[in-house]
């Protein structure tokens, strides 16, 4: 179950926290992984775990999200084995957090930029290949802010939001042909971010979140695994929560 041999795969945002599991499962289930990221040596570390752990083959893409008139030339040194790639995670994003009233035009452009125009960007180009083969998985990593709002992260949570209404309608226009798009929506997720804050804002936290922990990053790795699986081939357009209750 869940098998990705002979598939390819490219995850943005896959030298870090989220994205960087998601690779590692990805390839642990067969895949071919493109692992695409600003930081070539960040993402080699990344390769070499892969390597070790005996999963699938892992390509490390240096890619600058902030500059979609590169992509297609950057898509095209990916090696000869890899072919056009079959599953495409969107998973990069940045946070540039402040009040409305005091958030610049630069803060807000800027995550809109990664989170959202570059995903546009590289669905665009990458459904192509999906759309001969007949067959591809588009899936958005959001989240729970993009539903629910928060303060200070309006650029975030417009950025997050829009992701779900892109996604919904490009499943509407491929979907004959046997491409499906979905989204995972992760709640708090312990990764470096969350690191920083507090005990007490920690614990308040936690009062909102059914399960009483923030997720791990493997958490939303298995939601994208099963979303990029042959056996999710019938669902689409669809917005999974793993958020541990924080949403319900």
């Amino acid at each position: 179950m869940f098998d990705l041999t002979d598939k390819t795969a490219i995850v943005t945002g896959a030298s870090r926290g989220i994205g960087r599991s998601i690779a590692k499962t990805l390839a642990a289930a067969g895949a071919r992984v493109v692992l695409a990221a600003r930081t070539e040596s960040a993402l080699e570390e990344v390769a070499d775990e892969i390597r070790a752990a005996g999963g699938g083959v892992p390509f490390p893409l240096a890619l600058d999200l902030a500059q979609p008139s590169s992509f297609k030339e950057r898509l095209g040194s990916l090696p000869t084995e890899f072919g056009k790639p079959d599953i495409f995670v969107a998973n990069a994003g940045i946070t540039a957090d402040n009040l409305l009233l005091r958030m610049s035009h630069e803060q807000w452009q800027s995550v809109i930029d990664i989170n959202l125009t570059s995903t546009f960007a590289l669905t665009k180009l990458l459904v192509r290949g999906m759309m001969k083969k007949r067959w591809g998985r588009v899936v958005a990593v959001s989240s729970v802010v993009g539903m629910m709002g928060n303060p200070g992260q309006a650029n975030y949570a417009a950025s997050k939001a829009g992701l779900i209404g892109f996604t919904k309608s490009v499943a509407k226009e491929v979907g004959s042909r046997g491409i499906t798009a979905n989204v995972v929506a992760p709640g708090y997720v312990a990764t470096s971010m969350t690191e920083e804050i507090s005990d007490e804002a920690r614990d308040k936290m936690f009062e909102h979140i059914v399960l009483g922990r923030f997720g791990e990053p493997e958490d939303i790795a298995a939601a994208v695994l099963f979303l990029a699986s042959t056996e999710a081939g019938y669902v689409t357009g669809e917005v999974i929560n793993v958020s541990g209750g924080l949403l319900i």
